[in-house]
């Protein structure tokens, strides 16, 4: 699985779900992680709403193999229900 993470500087809950990819990557849970700063790429509210395909209040927005997983909470449950913590815990 291949991790995107569209998250901005300074917000809390994109540190946090970068840290839980790059736990799982170093565990070899996941194949790889992209984490791009919508600021720096000039990425806007409304360019993830088209990409979503519905309205985003927050990030960070996170994908996993192209598919929207949402923030870091619902990345957080995907990574449990998958199986995946136990692996990057190890």
């Amino acid at each position: 699985m291949f991790v995107v993470i569209f998250g901005r500087p300074a917000c809390p809950f994109c540190v946090r779900a970068k840290e839980l990819a790059e736990r799982l990557e170093s565990a070899g849970a996941i194949e790889g992680l992209r984490y791009v700063d919508i600021h720096e790429e000039g990425i806007t509210k409304a360019d993830m709403e088209k990409t979503i395909g519905k309205p985003v209040e927050t990030v960070p927005q996170i994908f996993a193999d192209q598919t929207h997983i949402g923030g870091f909470t619902e990345f957080d449950q995907y990574v449990a229900e998958q199986g995946l913590l136990s692996t990057a815990t190890q």
